[in-house]
């Protein structure tokens, strides 16, 4: 058992307001450390992994929203996927942003994130100009207008991801 939770599982606390409400404050939760090792990012999972800009941060706790390849709009506070809406019962309130990646971009509220301040590839690393480029995701907290997230700095990198969040711990034992 203890092997399992030094190599395999991790616990974190939570400490901002991002997920809520999937997590709050005060939350401990646990991550299966060897899940993004055995398969790629899944939409809809919570995840863990090193922030994509410099930080105070270690590791972010984000939502699995976009994988390579599709396309992200957000508009009216509906997420898009490769067109469709997305069906978010964990979702806190819409954003007040709107968002979509287009010509090599993300750009929110008509206006691109830099690329100097956001991780957001450069054209030749794009296999087309409106979708997630290989190797990246993007990510949202369920809190979305109080989220420091893929609208703020752009992809997560595919080599970031270190767990996969699966269960509350503490106050409330409850599987994610």
């Amino acid at each position: 058992m203890l092997l399992l939770f030094v190599f395999v599982i991790r616990t974190f606390y939570i400490s901002s307001i991002s997920m809520i409400p999937t997590l709050r404050i005060g939350d401990i939760f646990l991550s299966d450390q060897l899940a993004y090792r055995l398969y790629a990012p899944r939409d809809g999972e919570i995840a863990v992994f090193a922030p994509p800009v410099r930080s105070a941060s270690n590791e972010f706790i984000k939502r699995v929203v976009g994988a390579p390849g599709d396309t992200i709009r957000i508009s009216d506070g509906i997420v898009y996927r490769n067109g469709i809406g997305l069906d978010e019962p964990y979702e806190n309130q819409p954003a007040s942003y709107d968002l979509e990646i287009r010509n090599y971009g993300i750009y929110v509220d008509g206006k691109a994130l830099n690329p100097a301040q956001a991780d957001v590839p450069p054209r030749g690393m794009w296999q087309a100009p409106n979708r997630i480029p290989r190797g990246y995701y993007f990510m949202l907290g369920d809190n979305r207008n109080y989220s420091d997230d893929s609208h703020v700095w752009g992809f997560a990198r595919r080599t970031a991801f270190s767990g996969q969040a699966f269960m509350i711990l503490w106050p409330h034992l409850k599987v994610l």
